[in-house]
């Protein structure tokens, strides 16, 4: 009896995630960012793919950077995202920092943050009832500091690595540590920059590997600049290179494990000059081996025009990613929801912040997205969560990393506003 109760709550989750949802699909699911609405659902198929843009339309697409999405500005007076009914959305932190990016939360509850733009780690502690930090520090310096992850797993790691565009190192920890008490130890030397310069780092489920995102260095090129970039590298956890554990992927900038399947997530940015709508960006589980495309190929087996008639033998081997997002979106980082704030249907699922890219003629992305997840597996569907980064013909926010606190809120950086969001639930 306890049994069919709990797959009948199972199902009753999954509906309220899906089946009771607003889903645009075909040309419609096609998004902008003044279209955004918090609560509105997508779903992308590689059915829907227009074709690409001919060369004579790609030479106009430098005119069109943000021409329907307004100037870059400072955030007005009082201006907030907006979330779906029931969230409340408030600064967490709203001075003191640079370019805040990539966003984690330590087994002990406090928040690191890495402030490319300043070259530091921040740590935020607890929850004030204002929603504010009760305690703030700084870790530790390292220039473009970005990933950041904690070893061994579990409740107690002694080490916290940090990763920037070409180092990898780590730092001496234990809980409660709010500065660094040694100097760090480099692990992983002579990343190749230049090009995308984001380094995400995670753990595996088993704590063998450490996974390190290596974005491209160009738009689309197959040159030799490209050797061992747009993939997914596998090392040991003290630096050793396995291997690449997945290629073809342009720029995998956040990465995450899912925490019931042990599967390897990333969020992608896609190639520009192709269309508004080409090529989506997307967010999916990353299977050892996998190659998914770039640069000859995009979303299974569409051919790059730039590259027509090459490698033919890997246009069947071209994974189709789980979540097509709206192209130039610029989906940075994600995370998975495991706290018990939000209502039991968002239980187990993916947000994504969603940054912005110049390659849309009336812009895209500035948002962060839900994507429902059952049992670690999505249906393709994503769903506007937090939008209204831009007010009138002023573009102020640039999400970049998403977290969720120890209390259960949600917490984004924004690049643009220079501010960290939390968006809490209020029960009704």
């Amino acid at each position: 009896m306890k049994l069919w109760i709990a797959l009948a709550a199972a199902v009753l989750i999954f509906a309220a995630k899906t089946d009771t949802m607003n889903v645009l699909t075909g040309q419609k699911a096609f998004a902008t960012t003044t279209s955004l609405h918090p609560g509105l659902s997508r779903k992308i198929t590689a059915r829907d793919l227009p074709r690409p843009d001919s060369p004579g339309m790609l030479s106009k697409l430098g005119m069109y950077v943000h021409a329907g999405l307004g100037r870059p500005g400072a955030r007005p007076d009082n201006a907030i995202p907006q979330a779906p009914p029931g969230f409340k959305v408030d600064l967490f932190v709203s001075t003191g920092l640079n370019i805040p990016r990539q966003i984690r939360r330590a087994p002990n509850g406090d928040i690191f943050m890495a402030d490319t733009g300043a070259g530091t780690v921040h740590i935020f502690r607890g929850i004030t009832a204002e929603g504010k930090p009760r305690e703030s520090s700084i870790y530790a310096s390292l220039p473009a500091a970005f990933g950041v992850a904690f070893y061994p797993l579990g409740p107690n790691p002694q080490w916290v690595y940090v990763s920037n565009t070409n180092t990898v190192v780590r730092y001496a920890y234990k809980n409660g540590d709010l500065k660094a008490t040694a100097e760090p130890e480099k692990l992983i030397q002579n990343i190749p920059g230049g090009g995308h310069s984001t380094r995400d780092i995670v753990f595996s489920a088993d704590g063998k590997s450490l996974f390190m995102a290596v974005g491209s260095a160009s738009n689309n090129n197959d040159n030799q600049a490209e050797f061992q970039r747009a993939n997914i590298l596998e090392y040991t956890p003290v630096g050793k290179f396995i291997g690449i554990y997945a290629s073809g992927i342009r720029n995998p900038v956040g990465l995450a494990v899912h925490p019931e399947t042990g599967e390897l997530w990333a969020s992608v940015n896609e190639r520009d000059n192709l269309g508004d709508n080409l090529v989506p960006d997307y967010v999916t589980h990353v299977v050892r081996g996998g190659f998914y495309g770039w640069p000859w190929f995009y979303i299974g087996a569409n051919q790059d025009p730039a590259h027509a008639g090459k490698h033919a033998e890997l246009k069947d081997k071209v994974i189709v990613p789980d979540v097509l997002i709206q192209s130039h979106s610029a989906s940075l980082g994600m995370t998975f929801y495991d706290g018990k704030m939000f209502p039991p249907e968002y239980q187990g699922d993916a947000f994504a912040a969603e940054h912005g890219s110049w390659n849309h003629s009336q812009g895209s992305g500035r948002e962060v997205v839900r994507i429902p997840l059952e049992k670690g597996r999505s249906n393709g569907v994503y769903q506007d969560f937090l939008t209204g980064f831009t007010t009138g013909n002023i573009s102020w926010g640039r999400p970049v990393g998403v977290a969720v606190a120890q209390d259960g809120s949600l917490l984004v950086t924004d690049d643009g506003s220079k501010v960290i969001w939390r968006i809490s639930y209020q029960a009704k």
